[in-house]
């Protein structure tokens, strides 16, 4: 590996003397107890940390074999257990398993913390490297060490991994007095979720509902595009999201969709385990009128990576902007606030009670709650 110790960017501050970071780097070479100590593993790993150093967990350098592999499962090529993971307040956690799943089989929760990764703690870990840790061959079992608030102890979740095929848009026709509920349920934005959700719309709609539930609880989101399409057959012509820069500049993004549910109430589910995407479409539907969202506060996902590729095939994803609702509100961190809270507790699991579905269809029904959005 050839180094340039001269090479400095012409945006980087005179004060800072580099000398330093060489001299350590000499040290370590020359006395670190362990030798011999590569070239290829020092520079990687000051990537590494140059750009941990700024504390986002969604900003990481992948050295070549990280970024061939997250090549990959952009592809769809992958085999684990099917859930999606985040950093919240330092702390890796399940955003939602994804319905079907090894994951949601085993019975993983939004919001569980992920302790330790076949006995690795996860502690100061980035995603790329927990996912590599929990992601495998089919048949082969991850053990993971996890802590779930009402517990008084951490405990251990075998699971063993397989093929994940995501089903990302599934509708079903209820009757409520009399009244016919179209309930549709997106668990992710992937590159199949925009047709199979406009067929769902075609199908609804074929059925003449009175009322529409969106079911986005546990989707751990996936493409923007995809979500401005979505929230496009309630928005006509309008913001969806709006991208915000470090220099202030912003970027709004349109939907440009037929609007076929406009005039039909709808009510939107949402939980700790509905992040980014799903945030997007919620939020844009809360700004417009066109939903009442009912459940609990979203996840908090509203930050936009650019992944830039290497010579060296390394690959830097960098957080380069934030997402805001329509009327300005930050997603990032705060997430999406229902207009009718409704907790579904650990009892309510294990009992396979849904009291967020219960309410919605209560208000459909003329219960106590927010006038339903929408045409009467």
């Amino acid at each position: 590996m050839v180094i340039n110790r001269e090479a400095r960017p012409a945006d980087t501050a005179e004060e800072i003397d580099f000398s330093g970071f060489w001299d350590v780097w000499s040290l370590i070479k020359e006395r670190y107890v362990s030798q011999p100590v590569g070239d290829r593993d020092l520079y990687y790993g000051a990537l590494r940390g140059l750009v941990g150093a700024l504390e986002d967990p969604y900003s990481v350098h992948l050295d070549p074999e990280l970024a061939e592999k997250f090549s990959l499962e952009l592809s769809g090529s992958f085999e684990g257990i099917g859930a999606e993971i985040g950093i919240k307040k330092n702390q890796l956690k399940v955003i939602a398993p994804l319905s079907g799943t090894p994951a949601e089989q085993a019975g993983l929760k939004p919001g569980d913390d992920i302790i330790a990764i076949d006995g690795v703690d996860t502690f100061g870990m980035f995603i790329e490297e927990a996912v590599q840790l929990i992601r495998g061959p089919k048949g082969t079992e991850v053990t993971l060490l996890i802590y779930r608030e009402g517990l008084t102890e951490a405990f251990e979740v075998k699971i063993v991994r397989s093929t994940i095929v995501i089903e990302s848009v599934t509708w079903e026709m209820r009757e409520v007095d009399g009244k016919k509920v179209g309930v549709i349920e997106i668990s992710h934005f992937n590159e199949n979720t925009w047709p199979n959700f406009s067929d769902a719309v075609q199908n609804v709609l074929l059925e003449g509902p009175d009322h529409l539930i969106l079911d986005l609880r546990n989707n751990p989101g996936g493409f923007l595009d995809t979500a401005v399409q979505v929230a496009g057959e309630w928005v006509p012509h309008d913001v969806i999201v709006v991208e915000r820069f470090s220099d202030g500049s912003t970027r709004d993004y349109r939907s440009d969709g037929s609007a076929r549910f406009i005039d039909i109430p709808t009510l939107v589910l949402v939980n700790g385990g509905s992040a980014s995407a799903s945030e997007i479409v919620a939020g844009a539907l809360q700004d417009h009128g066109k939903a009442v969202i009912v459940g609990e506060t979203t996840f908090g996902k509203g930050s936009v990576q650019d992944y830039m590729e290497f010579p060296d095939g390394s690959a830097l994803k960098l957080t380069i902007a934030l997402w805001m609702t329509p009327d300005g509100r930050q997603i990032d961190q705060e997430g999406i606030v229902p207009d009718v809270p409704v907790e579904l507790t650990l009892e309510d699991f294990e009992n396979d009670r849904d009291p967020q579905m219960d309410r919605a269809l209560e208000m459909i029904r003329g219960g106590a709650g927010p006038e339903i959005a929408g045409a009467p």
